[in-house]
């Protein structure tokens, strides 16, 4: 049976009415748009004990304490929020008129798109919960980023976006990929991007982060989901930012683990060729989830906990982990860019190139698409490092040199080539190339 979905002031008001649920709004940078929906809804007495917005960022410091990096738009500034306003709540809201309330701290730090339209607009937004009166809080913490190009439209995500939160963990707790899938109840698609979500808290104790994550893109709330050594989920760009990254790419269910043997020596040429210290060197593991979405547009609880293992797996071998709906590698490249690092290595089979640069794969937009494939990839001091295949037809290893290559995408490959942008993987040792 499909799932009613409420419009938004609904919500507001189903929220506003029940005799339980109170707290308070704090919101940095776009406004008082979440608290401005509840205060429409009618009756946000029964629900709102305090708003505030503090703009300024002397005022916001003095409240919440200074960032150490400077940014004000951050999870460190959400979390400190979320601290003092929750802490507040329990210390002055005591005796009989506050005993069976189960208290909220709802806090957001979001900038929208600038009159010149220069900045990425995105934002952190959390709540602070109890799920049981009296009981330890919860957190859902999660980041988005805004995709209309107007920033009144984004404000009004900012909005309904907060709306679902709180009503998602009152009345969805239980079932958690309800809550996840409400969050974007009554928003238009393409509106709005959530690429992390963080959960802690008795309410969730049994619940699996990296699920959670993968849950997002298996949705299409998000494109990808990025994992470090231990499994914890990041976000993006505070992981990606100003870093080296080389990723190594591997297929949905390939049964054996990544031929590190390669990979090696590709990271190893990554560094050597372009003067990179290990302590700006990040090292991740793809997991490729579009070829499973491909197949099954809905992936099954069974599916997502195949990637959820596989991650682990993965993490077990001491590497970061990237799931993501990538077919392509300029694909991968492109949403690469748009977080700032360094430099950008990909390490793959040179058989994806050759399917690339083989004009009998495509239609007559052949050329559309190969441009589209080489700017997409290496406008962003991108390196693609590739490892030779064993044709067994004729038992020889392929190489960029060797490789088949259509005659009317010959001069493109050639200059890539010449120029280093793709990067033969040097010194390996035959007994580790496989067949394709």
């Amino acid at each position: 049976m499909a799932r009613e979905i409420l419009e938004n002031k609904r919500k507001a008001l189903k929220i506003n009415l029940s005799e339980q649920i109170y707290g308070t709004f704090a919101e940095i940078g776009a406004g008082q748009e979440v608290a401005r929906n509840f205060f429409t809804a009618g009756a946000a007495s029964g629900t709102i004990a305090k708003t505030m917005s503090a703009y300024d960022m002397a005022f916001s410091d003095a409240i919440y304490g200074a960032e150490a990096n400077g940014r004000y738009v951050s999870s460190s500034r959400l979390e400190k929020m979320l601290d003092h306003e929750y802490q507040l709540l329990t210390d002055r809201l005591k005796g009989p008129k506050y005993q069976n309330r189960k208290f909220f701290a709802f806090a957001d730090t979001v900038t929208t798109l600038n009159f010149s339209k220069t900045n990425d607009p995105h934002g952190w937004i959390g709540l602070r919960f109890q799920s049981e009166v009296g009981g330890e809080p919860n957190d859902i913490i999660f980041h988005v980023r805004l995709l209309d190009s107007d920033a009144s439209l984004q404000q009004k995500v900012l909005g309904v976006l907060g709306v679902n939160l709180v009503f998602a963990a009152y009345f969805y707790i239980h079932d958690v990929q309800t809550m996840i899938e409400s969050l974007v109840d009554n928003l238009a698609a393409g509106s709005v991007e959530i690429d992390l979500v963080k959960l802690n808290g008795s309410a969730f104790k049994n619940v699996s982060e990296r699920l959670v994550n993968l849950y997002l893109i298996a949705k299409g709330f998000s494109r990808a989901a990025i994992f470090d050594e231990e499994g914890h989920a990041h976000q993006a760009k505070d992981f990606l930012y100003k870093k080296d990254v080389i990723i190594l790419r591997t297929k949905y269910k390939q049964k054996s683990n990544p031929n590190f043997d390669l990979f090696n020596l590709a990271v190893d040429q990554f560094k050597r060729n372009l003067g990179i210290k290990d302590k700006n060197l990040l090292v991740m593991i793809e997991v490729l989830m579009s070829n499973a979405l491909e197949d099954h547009p809905v992936l099954s609880n069974e599916d997502l906990e195949y990637f959820a293992k596989r991650a682990e797996e993965l993490c077990a071998t001491g590497n970061h982990i990237l799931v993501s709906n990538f077919t392509r590698n300029h694909k991968l490249a492109e949403f690469l860019a748009q977080f700032k690092p360094n430099n950008v290595g990909i390490s793959t089979n040179i058989s994806n190139l050759r399917n690339i640069f083989n004009s009998k794969n495509y239609g007559e937009s052949y050329a559309d698409e190969l441009l589209a494939y080489v700017s997409g990839m290496f406008s962003k001091n991108v390196k693609l490092y590739v490892y030779p295949y064993l044709d067994r037809k004729n038992n020889e290893i392929i190489t960029t040199q060797n490789m088949p290559v259509s005659p009317e995408a010959k001069p493109l490959f050639d200059f890539l080539i010449q120029n280093h942008y793709i990067i033969d993987i040097e010194n390996y040792d035959e007994r580790f190339v496989k067949t394709v």
